[in-house]
């Protein structure tokens, strides 16, 4: 009886220890009513709405807490301190909140917060409060993806005990930033914050330099600054914090760097400078980076081999350095990283004489060699890599033939193997069979595709297919099932006929349709509305007859040239909203060009309307801001004269408006376009003497300039070649071809674009035309005019020209002896004027000299010998009866061996332009050259 009295005295003592040691516990449970009101209040600031939730997975917290009881501390992404009760944490990220916020709300009531996570609302461009700046306990700030808006405020600096700011990718509708933050500001405020450990920026404009003091941040782990707008040079201290494991500086164009010597002991794992000029090569130490998983630097200016240590990165899983110049025959050191899913190498000047074996890479999910030049079989061992979703080896110069085995890779939902040279039959059913597929491309190559196999049903649904120059005679069959695709590429094949009217109606969702290159005559079904859904849509080079298709207001590229459609413009043209690229050329258009084309220029980067039948003034509505890099009106009936308003098309590279009848004086105002490097007025009604000028700065990139057969007076514009400098040197100039580069923006993805600029030139009824011209290519066509006086001095400064055509005019005087110094010259053409006196011996040493002609002046004595004068016929010199010498049959009176030799001296160059070499050149006996673009898009078109 005594032994249970004790025991039950033990435990009611027992009950009454615990009630008075967790007393303050169970009492602080019920949060402070202070603090209770406050989050009431906060969340009924608030509405709940369906758009504000961009996670899949977002719900709204604040709804729950009704049924979580008064306790505020138990609520749904509310923690409390457990002795005090005050509220610590609140965490509403993804919680589907709409509405404004500033410093009078009840949120800066909770004094003892110290961590706050709004991120993945929508504050509707709330300005971030400054009352934010008072919560001195914060540790933790994300205020990510909210459509917060106006500048980050400097009472942020004030919280010295955060840890982690994120007020990343506030973003609005077009995904442009929203917040600004001076590079002053963000100085102060990573001098306070130096205890961060994670840091993203992402999207907020700094627009300035990176301040060194980051690297003074001792502790940092994570830094992201993501299309910042950041430039100068990358601080290479930063490479060396000794915490740093992940760093994205990404999207910012215009910073530069290249990467350090780098320490054993540097913990990164994730690097991204892609979207930068960052450059350099890859030092040998890069391979101590042990710790390193991600690796991404894509569209940068990297350069050289790789070095044999990246082998050391056994923790490697993403690799990819597309768009840069990296070279090499074989890059071993990856078979040695076994982890490694994703490999990326598209775009850089590898060399591979096959495809590097990657046998040992049984994880890999994508494997992207395309745009290098790659050449050998498609490899048989490719088929082992079962785990493949994405494999892209386009554009290189792999031949033979696709293997059946190809079905094995069952997980492939990406195959591309376009613009290659695989040959051979390919059957369509072998791709049937791989049931992820989505996007498949044959295009480009020597392929016929066998197209006749089962039926609709058992046919997967595409996302894109490309099928171009795959020997196809007519429309798929089982394209009438393919309702999810976006991408449909049928061009360069062999399609006779209509244009099914199904074609057009089963995908919805059909963005890009590309036809160009067919038999095409007539739609099916009129086409008075072009589906809404079609952004790019190219049927160039067909025989399409009746009116222009009518585009949707979204349409982005609009390509019809080389048909024979007919009547005018239609007005609904002038809805488009955002256009990049319009070309209406080679068919039988008429009317008046649309005021409204000036205005679209605000988008336009290419705009062809040549070799149709418009008539009237160009319009005078080219807007400020102008966005056009071509405009080719050439070939019309247009009249009038130029407007002035061209001069606001800041970012001009190419002026054709040959074979018009536009009466009008030499537009020296169109020299103050900073980029205009190519105009060709020629065949037109230009009258007048070119006057001098006075401002240096007057067509600053001019390198081709073609006023052929016009009206022109006065003696020739010396003013003007004094200040051509682009046609003085090639200082920075390469073998890279002149185009017109723009990017369109699809789904947030921006593909690059690149128009090739390509030269036609016609002599003697002859005509050539260059499918691409090399940056370094200069010329100078004044031929057909009535220009008088000597051909001045100075033109031997200008050095690059390959082409000089001043022929038929009423030059007189002597041939300067200083063309001997255009040592790039190709083409030589002085024909038809009234020049008199020797031929310059000087000109012989002219090696690139393919073409002259100097036929129907005044010359006398004798024909100079040697180097390219000796392969020149004797009708380049015809009409000159004081001439004597070879070729012509009338010798000279002296011995033509004691010829002096010439006084000027040249360095030897062998830079000679392939296009142009002198062997199929033929400028001279007429007036002028004709210089034309041909509009061309490489990404989606291969000329054969």
């Amino acid at each position: 009886m005594a032994s249970s009295l004790a025991h039950h005295f033990y435990l009611i003592s027992l009950l009454f220890l615990m009630i008075f040691f967790f007393q303050p516990t169970l009492h602080q449970q019920l949060c402070r009513k202070d603090e209770h009101l406050a989050l009431v209040q906060f969340k009924d600031s608030f509405v709940i709405e369906r758009h504000a939730c961009a996670n899949p997975f977002a719900y709204p917290k604040v709804d729950l807490w009704k049924f979580q009881g008064i306790d505020c501390c138990s609520w749904e992404g509310i923690q409390c301190n457990q002795y005090t009760g005050h509220v610590i944490v609140l965490d509403l990220s993804s919680s589907c909140l709409f509405g404004h916020i500033n410093s009078s709300s009840s949120l800066f009531r909770l004094g003892h917060l110290q961590y706050i996570n709004l991120a993945f609302n929508d504050f509707n461009y709330s300005e971030i409060p400054l009352a934010l700046g008072n919560l001195s306990r914060l540790t933790y700030l994300n205020l990510s993806n909210s459509f917060f808006h106006g500048h980050v405020p400097s009472e942020i600096s004030k919280l010295s005990k955060l840890v982690k700011l994120d007020l990343s990718f506030n973003l609005d509708y077009s995904y442009q930033g929203l917040l600004e933050l001076k590079g002053s500001d963000l100085n102060t405020l990573i001098h306070n914050l130096t205890k961060l450990e994670c840091l993203d920026l992402s999207s907020v404009h700094i627009n300035s330099p990176i301040p060194n003091a980051l690297a003074n941040l001792s502790s940092l782990i994570c830094l992201r600054l993501i299309q910042c707008g950041l430039f100068g040079k990358f601080p290479t201290s930063i490479f060396q914090l000794s915490k740093l494991e992940y760093l994205f500086v990404g999207g910012n164009w215009g910073l530069t760097g290249s990467f350090p010597e780098f320490q054993f002991s540097n913990p990164l794992k994730v690097l991204s400078v892609t979207n930068t000029s960052f450059s350099g090569e890859f030092p040998s130490s890069f391979g101590l980076l042990s710790s390193l998983k991600h690796l991404e630097v894509q569209n940068c200016h990297f350069s050289g081999l790789l070095p044999s240590s990246l082998s050391n990165l056994t923790d490697l899983y993403f690799f990819s350095l597309c768009n840069n110049s990296f070279k090499g025959s074989e890059v071993p050191f990856l078979s040695n990283l076994t982890q490694l899913r994703h490999v990326a190498l598209a775009l850089n000047q590898f060399t591979f004489s096959e495809i590097p074996s990657f046998a040992s890479l049984i994880h890999l999910h994508v494997l992207d060699l395309s745009y290098n030049l790659v050449t050998g079989q498609f490899p048989s061992w490719l088929v082992n890599l079962t785990q493949l979703k994405w494999l892209s080896l386009r554009w290189n110069m792999l031949g033979g033939q696709l293997p059946s085995s190809i079905s094995r890779l069952k997980n492939l939902v990406v195959f591309d193997v376009g613009f290659n040279n695989l040959s051979g039959i390919v059957e369509f059913d072998t791709f049937i069979r791989l049931k992820h597929l989505k996007a498949l491309s044959f295009s480009f190559n020597t392929l016929s595709l066998q197209t006749k196999i089962v039926t609709n049903g058992t046919i997967q649904k595409f996302v894109e297919l490309g099928l171009g120059s795959c020997n196809l005679r007519g429309f798929p069959n089982f394209l009438r099932n393919q309702d999810q695709l976006w991408i449909l590429n049928l061009s360069s094949n062999k399609i006779h006929g209509q244009i099914p009217k199904w074609l057009l109606k089963i995908c919805p969702n059909l963005w890009f349709l590309d036809l160009h290159n067919n038999f095409l005559t007539t739609f099916e079904e009129s086409l008075n509305v072009i589906p809404f859904s079609l952004l790019i849509l190219d049927l160039s080079y067909n025989f399409l007859t009746g009116s222009l298709p009518i585009p949707t207001h979204p349409m982005l590229m609009y390509n019809v040239s080389k048909n024979k459609f007919n009547g005018e413009i239609p007005p609904q043209f002038c809805s488009m909203i955002s256009p990049r690229f319009l070309d209406l050329s080679h068919n039988n258009l008429t009317g008046v060009i649309p005021k409204c084309f000036g205005n679209l220029s605000k988008s336009l980067s290419i705009l062809n309307l040549e070799e149709n039948n418009f008539l009237g003034t160009i319009p005078d509505t080219w807007a400020i801001g102008s966005e056009l890099k071509v405009i080719k009106l050439g070939h019309n009936n247009l009249q009038g004269k130029l407007p002035k308003s061209l001069v606001n098309c800041k970012t001009l590279e190419l002026l054709d408006l040959s074979n018009n009848q536009i009466k009008d004086t030499f537009p020296s105002w169109l020299g103050a376009l900073p980029q205009l490097k190519i105009i060709i007025l020629r065949f037109n009604g230009f009258y007048g003497a070119i006057s001098g000028v006075e401002s240096d700065l007057l067509f600053p990139n001019l390198q081709i300039i073609d006023i052929s057969h016009n009206e022109f007076v006065g003696p020739l514009p010396m003013d003007y070649f004094k200040r051509w400098k682009a046609m003085v040197n090639l200082d920075g100039k390469n073998l890279t071809y002149l185009q017109a580069d723009y990017s369109i923006v699809v789904n947030i993805v921006a593909a690059p674009y690149h128009v090739p600029y390509s030269m036609t030139i016609t002599n003697k009824g002859v005509t050539r035309e260059y499918a691409k011209i090399f940056e370094i290519f200069s010329a100078i066509d004044l031929s057909c005019n009535k220009f008088t006086g000597e051909i001045p001095k100075v033109v031997g400064n200008l050095t690059r020209i390959q082409l000089l055509n001043l022929s038929n005019n009423i030059l007189t005087g002597p041939i300067p002896p200083v063309l001997g110094f255009l040592k790039n010259l190709e083409a030589l053409d002085l024909s038809h004027n009234k020049l008199t006196g020797r031929i310059p011996s000087q000109l012989t040493q002219l090696n690139f000299l393919g073409v002259f002609n100097v036929s129907y002046n005044y010359l006398t004595g004798a024909i100079p010998k040697g180097q390219q004068f000796n392969t020149f016929e004797s009708s380049s010199f015809d009409g000159n009866v004081g001439l004597c010498g070879m070729p012509l049959l009338k010798k000279c009176d002296y011995s033509e061996s004691k010829a002096l030799p010439p006084s000027l001296t040249f360095e030897e160059d062998s830079g000679l332009l392939v296009e142009f070499g002198w062997k199929v050149i033929l400028l001279g006996y007429g007036c002028g050259f004709l210089v034309g673009v041909v509009i061309g898009i490489i990404v989606f078109a291969k000329r054969q």
